[in-house]
């Protein structure tokens, strides 16, 4: 990865310029790049505090990942769909998605490595066939690329913003109107740098919403992303003061123990890479998710 600096980015330390421009790092995470000469401006390592240059050459290089054997594992992965080029699952709360440092086994890649005969490799040997993520605490339906020319068009069509996902989401608060859209950027939290938040300086995030069902102090909404930035409908439900029940980083203390946020991927619907029919799925809510409504159905009752 190269980056140029413009007159826009002079005179900003790489370290926090860098924070920035890369997805999912952390500050302390560049700093330690830096150190390690794993970033260079125009070839020579610098310091954190370097203050960039207008034209200087930014040379961002794959970090050595720590290696990590991944097993296939029989994880019983819910495939709700799967032909020679694509696959839908239904992820379940708690499972990562692929392997890191901290988790090498029990993530979703190891149960399609042992399920699925084939996996595009565009994301490398970590993520197979991953085109796009969902949260470790979030449940429901991914897509999943099985060769390369699925996966390019598969990302082409989240690009385009055609992929239709749809959430169902418990919020705390009773939301007033029947519908709205959020259209606020995300990017990472200033403060807390392990946190995305809305920020001036994010990227383009809209979240449209409806509501399904009003109880006491809740709503059940329906969430359609138009785009999919890092904890997005967390974030913008947040930012509209109806956080997510569950939520450990967003929410607010709740009366029902839950292992994760209250949100469902409950549909997904894109075209076809090969035969070009247009697809869409869904998907039931989590036992856990349905018992909460059902006691706060009783408390309305």
């Amino acid at each position: 990865m190269e980056i140029k600096i413009d007159e826009s980015n002079v005179n900003k330390r790489i370290d926090q310029l860098l924070t920035k421009e890369i997805e999912d790092s952390s500050r302390t995470e560049i700093q330690n790049r830096l150190k390690e000469g794993n970033i260079v401006v125009n070839d020579v390592v610098v310091k954190p505090n370097y203050k960039v240059k207008l034209n200087d050459v930014i040379t961002v290089y794959e970090r050595e990942i720590e290696t990590v054997d991944i097993t296939p594992e029989n994880l019983n992965l819910d495939i709700i769909y799967e032909d020679k080029d694509v696959a839908v699952i239904n992820k379940p709360s708690g499972m990562v998605v692929h392997p890191s440092a901290g988790h090498s086994s029990h993530t979703l890649v190891n149960g399609l490595l042992y399920q699925l005969e084939s996996l595009s490799g565009i994301n490398g040997e970590y993520r197979p066939g991953i085109v796009h993520r969902i949260d470790k605490d979030t449940s429901g339906l991914l897509m999943v690329a099985k060769n390369d020319v699925s996966h390019r068009e598969l990302s082409e069509q989240l690009k385009d913003k055609t992929v239709d996902r749809r959430y169902v989401a418990l919020v705390h608060g009773v939301i007033p109107h029947n519908k709205g859209t959020i259209d606020a950027p995300i990017g990472r939290n200033k403060e807390k740098r392990q946190q995305m938040a809305v920020v001036d300086d994010g990227k383009d995030a809209v979240t449209h919403f409806n509501v399904l069902e009003r109880f006491l102090d809740y709503t059940l909404i329906e969430a359609i992303l138009e785009t999919g930035r890092t904890h997005q409908i967390r974030v913008h439900m947040d930012y509209i003061g109806y956080p997510i029940v569950g939520d450990p980083v967003y929410g607010r203390k709740s009366k029902f123990k839950t292992d994760g946020q209250l949100l469902h991927a409950k549909t997904v619907g894109f075209t076809h890479p090969t035969t070009k029919e247009r697809l869409s799925f869904s998907s039931d809510l989590p036992k856990e998710f349905n018992s909460i409504l059902e006691k706060i159905r009783f408390e309305k009752s």
